[in-house]
């Protein structure tokens, strides 16, 4: 079994309402901020115990259905323990 981790992420350029709304409602509590970013993070185990295959099965994942390529960018670790 593989356990890894997925970043997803809003490519430069693309607005972020989650994220400058969190940095508003931050400021509004009296915090100084400069900027907030948002993104997802999944935790993935699979069945798969080669890194290798399983980096590129949860990439498939990415692909298909985490992430958008048109907006967003991913990164794929193995989590070690």
């Amino acid at each position: 079994m593989s356990v890894l981790e997925v970043r997803i992420e809003l490519k430069k350029g693309v607005a972020d309402p989650e994220g400058e709304n969190t940095r508003k409602a931050l400021e509004m509590l009296g915090f100084d901020v400069k900027k907030v970013h948002s993104l997802k993070v999944f935790e993935i185990e699979v069945d798969e115990k080669d890194e290798k295959k399983a980096v590129e099965e949860v990439e498939e994942m990415c692909r298909k259905l985490l992430a958008n390529p048109v907006i967003h960018r991913y990164t794929v670790n193995v989590k070690r323990e």
